[in-house]
């Protein structure tokens, strides 16, 4: 075998290495950041400790999942308006809300601001 061969195979066997280091650079980061996300939709905590404070939001007829996250945010509700209407999507209220005038707390969760809106009997959180 020539020394030129030998010199391709450990270059070719170093590009491949370092080609695999790099996926399961790419596939870890990825699965944390899902993870991180996943988590976030489903146990999101509260803006602010009971008692909160009592802000007036009013949902318009016609409003955009991404419009209403997007007050929310605005009004210190949400910590994110993205993640609120992935929260929406998720947690099967996305066609569930009804327009009108509410009045949330920061102290309540993003699924308690929901069933809020949807006018559902908001679930009681044993402490």
């Amino acid at each position: 075998m020539g020394k030129g061969k030998i010199v391709l195979n450990v270059v070719s066997s170093i590009l491949s290495i370092s080609i695999m280091v790099l996926v399961v650079i790419v596939v870890l980061r990825v699965g944390k950041t899902a993870y991180g996300m996943g988590y976030r939709i489903f146990m999101e905590p509260a803006m602010e400790e009971a008692p909160g404070q009592d802000v007036t939001v009013e949902v318009k007829k016609g409003m955009s999942p991404m419009e209403l996250g997007e007050l929310l945010e605005g009004k210190k509700l949400v910590d994110s308006g993205v993640l609120f209407m992935l929260q929406l999507q998720v947690l099967d209220y996305y066609d569930k809300l009804k327009p009108g005038t509410y009045t949330l707390n920061t102290s309540q969760t993003a699924k308690e601001m929901m069933q809020v809106m949807a006018e559902e009997e908001v679930e009681e959180v044993a402490e």
